[in-house]
């Protein structure tokens, strides 16, 4: 928007009524001048993650998240937001993105929780609780509700300079994917098998052995064989071309979990317009909305996906899913113990999600919250 300058220069001394119109001009004139000189207000935002473009929760952020952050703020064109994406471990690597935005390396990102159980034990809910469900757009609303109804998930996150906006649960179900033909719980014995957080408990008793990792060094760990497997979920399996090196899936259908979170570095919240702040927390929801959708469509074709890449799959039984659910270890007993010793409310926590998800009628195995 160009500034104009305008000059009134009267050639004449007006007589009053002559005055008032000129008066009246005047300001007319000094309103436009006033509306060319408000230019539009360019906010500048790092967005970042470790993870590349193909993975789902990045590819949707940059697909729909910026363009509808940009279609709703340019409605009254007050504010406009240059943005600076930085992926793919550009400025940090995938563990290193709630530190990144806590110190102002990024503005906005995509904190991939599980990581942080010790930082923000809230978040890890679902995977205390296995079994339970396999819709992640479920998941991912009860738990914004839960943010909303516990004051400890957000005073979790201000602790690292953090303002939260929401989660993604950004697949349907974990499978597990193995080197060698497997057939049940029973071949997980001896067996080395990668994953992340929590649901590394979940081995526990099957006599394998859990290694932690992360979705960009599984290939290879197993191309190396450093793993022996892993507990994945298709779509990321054939996106990261895993199912080169572990062609073997024992559909087990443990459950979806809700491994991401959005937030901005709160120096950079309070710094924005109240407007600007209104329109990114309604588009964090909405792509929130549109990420699980986008997930539970991958869903439906990466089994096949899978399949039609070499992949080979092989159904668990009810009997035996039924059966490796009850002899887990309690994760979730486990996990609400250990908070309550510092102060934080699990065991509310935990019966609030259980209740959430008994009230949608979900096929759940083991009532975690009741033992």
């Amino acid at each position: 928007m160009s500034n104009t300058t305008l000059s009134l220069r009267p050639a004449f001394r007006p007589s009053f009524r002559r005055a008032a119109g000129l008066g009246i001009a005047t300001a007319a004139c000094l309103a436009i001048f006033s509306g060319a000189a408000m230019a539009q207000k360019t906010i500048k935002l790092t967005a970042m993650d470790g993870y590349p473009p193909k993975a789902i929760w990045v590819k949707t952020f940059i697909e729909f998240f910026i363009p509808e952050v940009d279609k709703r703020l340019a409605k009254d064109g007050k504010y406009k937001i240059e943005w600076n994406q930085a992926w793919a471990g550009q400025i940090v690597k995938t563990r290193k993105v709630l530190q990144g935005l806590q110190t102002g390396l990024g503005d906005i990102g995509i904190v991939t929780s599980i990581f942080h159980p010790d930082k923000v034990p809230l978040q890890s809910i679902a995977y205390t609780a296995p079994f339970v469900t396999t819709d992640p757009a479920l998941a991912s609303r009860v738990l914004d509700e839960l943010y909303a109804e516990f004051p400890a998930y957000g005073q979790a996150w201000k602790k690292y300079n953090q303002v939260y906006l929401t989660n993604l649960a950004v697949l349907d179900s974990y499978q597990m994917f193995f080197k060698e033909p497997v057939k049940g719980i029973e071949d997980f014995k001896g067996r080395k098998i990668a994953s992340a957080g929590l649901n590394l408990r979940y081995l526990k008793n099957t006599g394998a052995v859990g290694v932690a990792g992360s979705l960009v060094s599984y290939y290879n760990k197993i191309k190396t064989g450093v793993v022996d497997g892993t507990m994945l979920w298709p779509e990321a399996v054939v996106g990261f071309k895993i199912v080169e090196v572990a062609p073997y899936m024992l559909k087990a259908d443990i459950g979806t979990m809700n491994s991401k979170s959005i937030t901005m570095n709160a120096d950079t919240w309070k710094r924005l317009p109240k407007s600007v702040q209104k329109v990114i927390k309604e588009v964090a929801v909405a792509y929130r909305d549109y990420t699980t959708a986008e997930v539970m469509k991958k869903a439906k074709t990466s089994y096949a996906l899978f399949e039609k890449k070499g992949g080979k799959i092989v159904q668990m039984t009810p009997a035996e899913r039924l059966h490796w659910a009850n002899t887990m270890p309690n994760v979730a007993k486990e996990w609400t113990d250990s908070l309550e010793k510092k102060g934080i409310p699990a065991k509310a926590v935990l019966k609030a999600y259980m209740d959430k998800m008994r009230a949608a009628n979900q096929p759940i195995l083991r009532q975690w919250d009741k033992e």
